[in-house]
């Protein structure tokens, strides 16, 4: 039955659809459709509109526009609904900090009691209850606004990918540049606080031997005219005639060692210094034995000086070393008469050893050998920890100047005299020792 209505409503459309002899055409079209049995029975005609590219562009930017605006109102919605739950989270800390110092166990909610919200009841109870609602209420917009968020996404609302990724790589930069300047202030930081623990150890070394040398002069040096007006005397090749000075080393990278020296011993004039360290007897040896040259060793490695001093007469000698390079200079009687290198290079000097004037250490502080002891006199027994200028060398073999050391000074009360024929004496005065004396 409903193929058959079908039928006859095409029938009357097609019959419909012929335009009787001479009536004009209107322009207009027709279509069939299919309609209920409960429905009209007559023919239905459907205009079709005029469609054109002109009127959807208008349309599609009216849409496009219609969602921009929808966009602007919910970011001033959103903003709006952040500076809300700003507020209302500022006030439910003030809240919380109010109930703390007002309400206690057992006490009751005063009248007298300023109220700092006026939209939270006085009543603790009330107050949860407003809390309660209060925290559901800023739930259920957190979700509206996920939602507005969600669907300004999906409208190709959200936030540019390229200004997020721009953000990104500046941050980064700056963390890196951050990280840079801490690093090099933290270098600086290290330099400098090497370089004031070097001067403090510097100042500190020269204050204590200049408070040495006031208490030698307040004591009145004994016998001697001066603290430093005396000399060691080992008149016998023994192995139990030697002096000790009290003090120690530190670590040293550099030093200088100057002494006044006379011997007239044969062969060879022993041992005037030594400096031995636990687990290296020899880290700083002046040593003349047999025919050989005067040789300095530092950790047991050898450089022969070119010296003659065993004329029985007064010499100034200093030698100095560095660890760079191992370098090394030897002077007598304000000359520079050698100098070398390779002497131990970059081995710093050890502390906390035994210094002994006139033997040899085989082991720390003793076992000395008899044919390697000192024979004669020895004076001003000075020791810096840098090379000195020869300009400084000089005025000291002159007599122009003394200047004590600023490790090891010479004082009467820094040398111990071991065994019997060993004392101290006054010493002659500066132009009595020069050479042409």
């Amino acid at each position: 039955m409903l193929f058959l209505l079908c039928g006859l409503l095409c029938v009357c459309a097609l019959g419909g659809g012929q335009l009787p002899s001479g009536q004009a055409d209107d322009g207009k079209r027709y279509i069939c459709r299919a309609v209920p049995l409960s429905g009209d029975s007559s023919c239905p005609v459907t205009l079709l509109p005029e469609l054109n590219a002109g009127s959807q562009e208008e349309e599609l930017r009216n849409t496009v526009m219609q969602l921009r605006e929808t966009i602007l109102q919910q970011k001033e919605t959103i903003a709006r609904q952040i500076g809300t739950i700003n507020e209302l989270t500022t006030k439910l800390s003030l809240c919380a900090s109010t109930d703390d110092r007002k309400y206690d166990k057992g006490a009751s909610w005063g009248k007298e009691k300023q109220n700092t919200m006026g939209d939270v009841p006085r009543d603790p109870n009330d107050s949860i209850d407003s809390l309660g609602k209060t925290m559901q209420g800023l739930k259920d917009r957190l979700e509206n606004l996920e939602q507005q968020h969600l669907r300004a996404n999906i409208s190709g609302a959200s936030f540019p990918s390229e200004l997020r990724d721009l953000l990104q790589r500046r941050l980064r930069e700056l963390e890196k540049q951050l990280l840079k300047k801490v690093s090099s202030l933290e270098e600086e930081k290290s330099m400098l606080s090497n370089a004031t623990a070097a001067y403090r150890l510097k100042t500190e070394s020269t204050l204590s031997a200049l408070v040495d040398r006031i208490s030698e002069l307040e004591k009145g040096g004994g016998d001697f005219k001066s603290p430093e007006q005396f000399k060691l005397c080992l008149p016998q090749r023994t192995n139990y005639l030697y002096g000790r000075i009290t003090k120690s080393l530190p670590e040293m990278y550099a030093f200088t060692l100057c002494m006044w020296i006379k011997s007239s011993a044969s062969p060879g004039i022993g041992t005037p210094f030594s400096y031995g360290v636990p687990g290296q007897a020899n880290e700083i040896v002046l040593i003349e034995w047999g025919n050989n040259p005067i040789e300095l060793l530092i950790n047991d490695k050898v450089a022969q000086l070119p010296l003659e001093v065993r004329d029985g007469r007064w010499h100034h000698i200093c030698i100095s070393w560095t660890t760079r390079d191992g370098q090394w200079d030897a002077y007598q009687d304000g000359k520079k008469l050698g100098t070398g290198d390779n002497l131990a290079a970059w081995h710093p000097i050890k502390p906390g050893g035994v210094i002994i004037l006139g033997q040899e250490q085989d082991v720390v502080g003793g076992r000395f050998d008899a044919g390697q002891a000192f024979v004669g006199e020895l004076s001003q027994v000075n020791i810096w920890d840098r090379v000195l200028k020869p300009a400084e060398v000089q005025s000291m073999a002159n007599c122009s100047a003394y200047v004590p050391g600023n490790v090891i000074s010479w004082l009467a009360s820094n040398v111990e005299v071991f065994g019997r024929g060993a004392f101290k004496r006054p010493l002659e005065v500066c132009e009595e020792r020069l050479p042409n004396a």
